[in-house]
C-alpha cells in the first residue's frame, strides 16, 4: 500500500525506467488528473446511484489506514469493507492477520484497480473484491466492518447495520463519524481520525432512547387527557 507524495515519485523516476503505469501514478497526484479520472472513469459507476448517496473516490491516507487497523487490533475472523475503493483497507487487513478480507465496491473501475493492487502485492488469491451494491450486502454474519463513506451515506447505512449486524460486531469508520452513534474508542486526529463502534452498545443506547421517547409521549398524552 503505497502513499508516496509527488516529490517522492519524481525522485524515484531518476533511478528507474519510466513506464506507462508510472506516468499514471504521477498524474494521479495532480488535481487535473483526479478530475479527469472522476469524469471519465469513476463517475459512470455512480450514474445509477441517487445523487445524495454518491461518494467521490478519495483514497485513504497511510495515517487513516493505520488508525483503522489500530482500532481493529485484537479482532479476528472476516473483515468487510463497505465502499472499498482501491482496496487498500482490505489489503492491509489481510496483512494484519484477518483470515478473510472482502471489499464491496459498486464502481467496476475501482474493483479492477483494487484487484491490480492485490496482484501487485502478491495477495490476489488471499483477498476478495466484489462489485456489489453495499445496500444489498447481507451483514448478518459480519463481525468486523470498515467504512470510509460520506455522512449522507452513513446515516441510512447506520439503520441497515443496526438491523443486520450481530451484537459482537465492531464497526470502524474513517474520515467521518457515524451520526447518532457513540464511539467506544477513537484513534488519530483531524481528517485522519477513526471511530470504533460496538454494535451491541449502540442497540442498547437506541433502545433506551426509544423507550424514553415512548414514555415521554405517553406522559404527555396523559397530561393532555386530564387537563
Amino acid at each position: 500500500m503505497d502513499d508516496d507524495g509527488p516529490d517522492d515519485a519524481f525522485a524515484e523516476l531518476k533511478t528507474r525506467e519510466l513506464r506507462s503505469w508510472d506516468i499514471a501514478q504521477i498524474a494521479a497526484g495532480t488535481g487535473l488528473a483526479v478530475y479527469a479520472m472522476w469524469v471519465g472513469v469513476l463517475q459512470p459507476g455512480f450514474r445509477k446511484v441517487p445523487l445524495r448517496l454518491q461518494v467521490p473516490y478519495i483514497p485513504a491516507s497511510s495515517a487513516q489506514v493505520r488508525n483503522v487497523m489500530t482500532l481493529l487490533r485484537g479482532r479476528k475472523g472476516v473483515l468487510v469493507d463497505l465502499g472499498s475503493g482501491d482496496g487498500r483497507i482490505v489489503l492491509e487487513a489481510h496483512r494484519q492477520g484477518f483470515t478473510s478480507a472482502v471489499g464491496y465496491e459498486l464502481n467496476p473501475w475501482l474493483v479492477r484497480l483494487a484487484r491490480f493492487h492485490a496482484w501487485r502485492a502478491g495477495r490476489h488469491g488471499s483477498v476478495s473484491y466484489r462489485r456489489e451494491d453495499l445496500w444489498k450486502v447481507d451483514l448478518t454474519e459480519c463481525k468486523n466492518i470498515t467504512v470510509f463513506l460520506a455522512p449522507s451515506v452513513l446515516s441510512p447505512l447506520r439503520k441497515k447495520m443496526e438491523a443486520e449486524l450481530p451484537d459482537d460486531a465492531l464497526v470502524v469508520a474513517g474520515r467521518f463519524p457515524i451520526r447518532d452513534w457513540t464511539p467506544c474508542r477513537t484513534e488519530g486526529h483531524g481528517v485522519d481520525r477513526a471511530w470504533a463502534y460496538n454494535v451491541k452498545a449502540q442497540r442498547l443506547l437506541t433502545s433506551n432512547e426509544n423507550n424514553k421517547s415512548t414514555h415521554g409521549d405517553i406522559n404527555m398524552k396523559e397530561k393532555t387527557d386530564t387537563a
